[in-house]
């Protein structure tokens, strides 16, 4: 079945359905009012797809990125890497000779998504006007691509991070079309201290003067130029951010107290003094994200994930989750992780029905391993989810 989902992005492919591996496609599901009231005519959903859906659909597995994650989470037919393209693909664990695989980009994202940066009927930016928005509202609009796909039931639902508490509010929200859910590096409710990572990054864009209450898109300095929006504000972020993503050993033996090369962090009496090696590391990880993410999304995103309470409306997570005995769950933890404890992990298990084993990922460099490092899951995954 195909659907017309013209969104005059060229490049792009515009029909649900079957296509080339890895290349990004849309589909207009039509308008949506989002849990807290908001409501915005029409909502198109990015993704890519890889393998072929088998007759009676019971092959789909659907993939879920994490916060500043894209949907290319394989080549596939394209001419770029995924950032899981040792994970998935043919003969890989996530064997696409064997199964249909779906990764859409979340709602407010801005990887084909609808979101802040995307325009109104009359061509303006929705920016502060873009409504605020739930992993939940993620998820509903998650089930309308599968509805259009011709999927019932996914095989498995699998995510690590913000991806892992996708997965884990699909089977609570829609145990009866999940099969499997793998929850990697993710709990079952935004932790305070989640939470207050996340605000001092949101807080970080908006104090920008670039940002312009979010409406920032098409702005311009006093002498005409072009402004270049809060990518300050957006680079902090990511600094802080990347910091909770890695492992204070990892870091120290990595950079130690080393300078940056031919830099003096002694080098100056005033403010302009060279820098240390973590610090450059930092910079360059802040430019790699300013240059290819949207500051709004961020916001959007980054906030949708500390509303994550899979109890939340449910009677709380122990009753959310204790019900879920038709679902098969497979929870694992990255060893070093500082940002989502294995603990963590360790009482999500526990919640879980029929849920005793918690699968680690050894890495010295802290929650990324479930980026890096997530071949280690292969075997049991195998075994257990993919057999």
């Amino acid at each position: 079945m195909d659907f017309d989902v013209t969104s005059g992005q060229s490049g792009w492919r515009h029909a649900v359905g079957h296509g080339p591996d890895g290349v990004l496609r849309q589909f207009r599901t039509g308008p949506y009012t989002f849990e807290t009231g908001g409501h915005l005519p029409e909502i198109v959903i990015g993704y890519e797809t890889w393998g072929e859906l088998n007759q009676d659909a019971s092959n789909a597995v659907l993939l879920e990125h994490a916060l500043t994650g894209d949907t290319h989470v394989a080549r596939g037919d394209s001419d770029t890497a995924g950032w899981w393209d040792g994970f998935v693909g043919p003969g890989k664990t996530i064997d696409t000779d064997r199964f249909f695989v779906v990764a859409p980009n979340l709602l407010g994202g801005c990887y084909g998504t609808t979101g802040p940066s995307t325009p109104d009927e009359t061509g303006r930016p929705l920016g502060s006007r873009f409504p605020f928005t739930t992993i939940r509202d993620g998820v509903r609009v998650e089930a309308r691509l599968a509805d259009a796909l011709g999927i019932r039931r996914w095989h498995t639902v699998i995510g690590g991070s913000m991806g892992g508490a996708r997965a884990l509010e699909w089977a609570a929200e829609y145990p009866d079309r999940v099969r499997n859910c793998v929850v990697i590096a993710a709990c079952a409710e935004s932790t305070a201290e989640q939470i207050a990572f996340a605000q001092i990054q949101t807080q970080s864009i908006r104090l920008d003067p670039g940002f312009r209450g979010g409406d920032y898109y098409g702005a311009a300095d006093p002498d005409g130029t072009p402004a270049p929006g809060p990518v300050q504000g957006l680079g902090i972020a990511r600094r802080l951010a990347h910091i909770t993503y890695r492992s204070e050993p990892e870091m120290d033996v990595r950079f130690g107290r080393q300078a940056q090369h031919t830099e003096d962090p002694f080098g100056s009496a005033g403010y302009d003094r060279g820098r240390y090696q973590v610090e450059s590391y930092l910079d360059h990880q802040a430019s790699k994200l300013v240059g290819r993410f949207d500051a709004n999304s961020y916001i959007v995103l980054t906030e949708a994930l500390m509303s994550h309470d899979v109890g939340r409306g449910r009677g709380g997570a122990q009753a959310a989750l204790s019900g879920l005995s038709g679902v098969r769950f497979f929870v694992a933890a990255v060893d070093s992780d500082r940002l989502y404890w294995p603990e963590q992990s360790e009482r999500l298990a526990r919640l879980l029905p029929g849920t005793e084993t918690v699968h680690y990922i050894t890495s010295p460099i802290g929650h990324d391993g479930f980026l890096t490092d997530i071949e280690q899951l292969g075997e049991p995954l195998r075994a257990e989810i993919f057999a």
